[in-house]
């Protein structure tokens, strides 16, 4: 039935959210410190770190974890993928069955569908990331959420008729926005002196932002050195 009048929120916290900083910053160690998260490695990054993980060879691998996380009732409240950087290169295959299984494609003898013409197999690549992303958000329980964690580029943008720069997700072409646009908060992770901090400001070199209300333009300190002891405030975001 159509609507006769305003519907109340249902969600607080995010379902997708966005993490990006420069390597080394602190994203993986603050992940360990979110209850309940099942880090995915796809880039090795987790060895030094104490925490519920598993590295992810590959995207078969992937399968096999994400048929035994169902068959154990999804436990993991949060999911993170570290890093969509490395699952974006892991999704080239893929990408390459994907176009392979259309008829322009089924006569396809090269190994990465980027190199064809006029950027065409980025689509592809789009198709398969999002499957991947999209399945592994049905690991997660209805009032969890998947935590994508990125790595950042600089890059040159006009303002007021200057070049300066800004601070974007190293991921190819429209991928980055896409991904932006379905996630409901994006926030870049950095460090100064003894805290850690995700910024939820939006700007215009930035690309950060939220939707739910208590991250919108935030800047929240996500873990500091108390005393020698790393502590760390995950209910500022996940209420």
């Amino acid at each position: 039935m159509l609507p006769t009048s305003k519907i109340p929120i249902t969600r607080d916290n995010p379902k997708r959210t966005v993490i990006y900083s420069k390597p080394k910053a602190g994203k993986t160690t603050a992940l360990s410190m979110l209850e309940n998260n099942l880090i995915l490695d796809f880039e090795n990054g987790s060895d030094y770190v104490e925490a519920l993980k598993i590295k992810i060879p590959s995207l078969a691998y992937l399968k096999e974890v994400g048929e035994e996380i169902i068959k154990q009732g999804r436990p993991y409240k949060y999911i993170s993928v570290d890093t969509v950087t490395a699952l974006q290169d892991m999704c080239l295959g893929l990408a390459k069955k994907l176009y392979m299984d259309t008829p322009m494609g089924k006569s396809f003898t090269g190994d990465n569908v980027l190199k064809l013409p006029n950027g065409a197999g980025y689509l592809y690549l789009r198709e398969a990331f999002f499957k991947i992303i999209d399945y592994i958000e049905t690991l997660v329980p209805e009032e969890g959420g998947i935590i994508l964690v990125g790595h950042l580029t600089d890059k040159m943008v006009e303002s007021n008729g200057k070049e300066v720069s800004a601070v974007d997700i190293d991921l190819s072409g429209k991928l980055k926005s896409l991904i932006c646009s379905k996630a409901d908060a994006i926030g870049l992770l950095y460090r100064t002196q003894n805290q850690v901090k995700i910024n939820f400001k939006t700007s215009d070199q930035i690309t950060c932002g939220a939707r739910p209300e208590h991250l919108k333009n935030q800047e929240i300190i996500i873990t500091e050195l108390v005393d020698g002891n790393l502590v760390s405030y995950w209910d500022k975001i996940f209420i």
